[in-house]
């Protein structure tokens, strides 16, 4: 188990991290470096070599690797990002980036999303170095850059260039998964992320005649546009189940004593209460526009207006999600992917999936693990082109009231100390068991 250094130094990387601001603006406008050579330091104290590779100055990765016992066994890769979304120190209680721990809390851009993860491997690595415990299989470490945007300067750099270092890796471990998930009746459950939608971030494009404000224009791009655009936002997706999101439905239908009818999903969903939220955006593919772009002058009709449209979709799916979007936006708007990523899906049947629900369950025996599919994308989507399997398993025991899924890139991003000893003991456990 892992030992007191290693509860004390979690705390301490993650408010150390947090201190780093990694701010990821978008458009190359970030800066991972520091937060690089920090946690490359804390491995090199432990005698673990790490390996800093960058494509882009200053947008900085750290790969290592741990041997394993068992040479014939498949490595596995535990993977984390360094970058944070951009946060307004007047909105919050205690400043984003300050690190504070106040009350037992460490608060902080990145306290859950995802600087508490990379403190936990930092520690669990530590803390067997200091044991001279060494896994059956080879553990990969990677700390990326550039998740918060496209990755172009991260994982899929180092997919697409540095694949030698992920050799023998067959599935990889990182965010959004094994937190509590507390459904208001006592109940805790502990979501294991077994999948993830792919990403289609889409750029509209609606041409016209342009002209002046007073005149009559049957041509006119804006109009175009927004058609097109309220036919995305009205549409109703339809159910399509993938086998994580069956088995989520089958598992929790179980936990609350329900008739598991995958005939009417929605039905279903219904009698699940809160818990439906766990798996509600995972049913249907979906397409939310967010950013609209037209005109420089209120008396006159511009001749282009563009639109931008938050696009995901399941595994199985992206035909028909190419198809549907050709339909809603017509014969006078073009569409064209900004950003496309590919959907995962994860066996929930793998001797893996099973140690991590047993590694959550020995040090939260009340809890329930259930498998989900995340309605976002993480790191996993690059990492797949080699040929590696995603988990989401970042473990938290989170109190009653702690909403982690609304602190993602929300306002007051915090995380008990508590919760990050509990992750150090179960990523401890699930790794001494991999």
């Amino acid at each position: 188990m892992a030992d007191q250094q290693a509860l004390e130094e979690v705390v301490t990387f993650t408010s150390d991290l947090i201190r780093i601001d990694t701010t990821n603006r978008g458009g190359g406008d970030c800066r991972e470096r520091p937060a690089a050579e920090y946690a490359a330091a804390r491995l090199a104290e432990a005698g673990i070599e790490p390996t800093l590779l960058e494509r882009t100055e200053g947008r900085t990765n750290v790969v290592a690797r741990i041997e394993g016992s068992d040479p014939s066994a498949d490595a596995l890769l535990l993977h984390g990002h360094l970058d944070v979304v951009p946060a307004e120190a007047r909105d919050w209680t205690v400043h984003p980036f300050s690190g504070e721990i106040r009350d037992g809390v460490v608060w902080g851009r990145g306290a859950v999303d995802m600087k508490n993860m990379d403190a936990m491997i930092l520690a669990v690595a530590r803390s067997w170095a200091r044991e001279g415990i060494r896994p059956r299989r080879d553990i990969v470490i990677a700390f990326t850059a550039d998740e918060e945007a496209s990755a172009e300067d991260g994982s899929g750099f180092l997919a697409d260039r540095h694949a030698a270092l992920f050799e023998g890796c067959t599935e990889g471990v990182s965010e959004s998964g094994a937190f509590t998930f507390h459904d208001g009746s006592g109940r805790e459950l502990y979501p294991i992320a077994a999948g993830e939608r792919g990403t289609a971030w889409l750029k509209l494009t609606a041409r016209g005649r342009a002209g002046h404000g007073s005149k009559v224009n049957r041509d006119n791009a804006v109009t175009r546009l927004a058609a097109a655009v309220a036919r995305i936002g009205e549409h109703t997706w339809p159910l399509r189940l993938t086998p994580t999101v069956r088995a989520a439905l089958t598992e929790l239908a179980a936990v609350y004593g329900v008739e598991p009818d995958l005939d009417d999903v929605d039905a279903l969903l219904r009698k699940l209460g809160p818990a439906a939220s766990l798996v509600e955006a995972t049913v249907r593919n979906s397409a939310n526009p967010t950013m609209l772009d037209a005109g420089y002058k209120v008396n006159v009709i511009p001749g282009e207006a563009v639109a931008h449209v938050d696009g995901r979709y399941l595994p199985g799916t992206e035909e028909e999600f190419r198809a549907t979007l050709d339909r809603l936006t017509g014969p006078d708007v073009d569409w064209e992917f900004h950003h496309r990523e590919v959907a995962l899906q994860a066996p929930v049947d793998s001797p893996t999936f099973a140690r991590m629900r047993a590694a959550v369950e020995e040090f939260a025996p009340g809890g329930r693990t259930v498998p989900y599919c995340m309605s976002g994308g993480t790191d996993a989507k690059q990492f797949s082109r080699l040929g590696i399997t995603g988990y989401g398993f970042a473990p938290l025991r989170l109190p009653e009231g702690f909403d982690y899924q609304a602190l993602f890139h929300g306002v007051d991003e915090r995380v008990p100390v508590d919760a990050l000893h509990f992750g150090v003991r179960v990523l401890d456990r699930f790794l001494r068991a991999a």
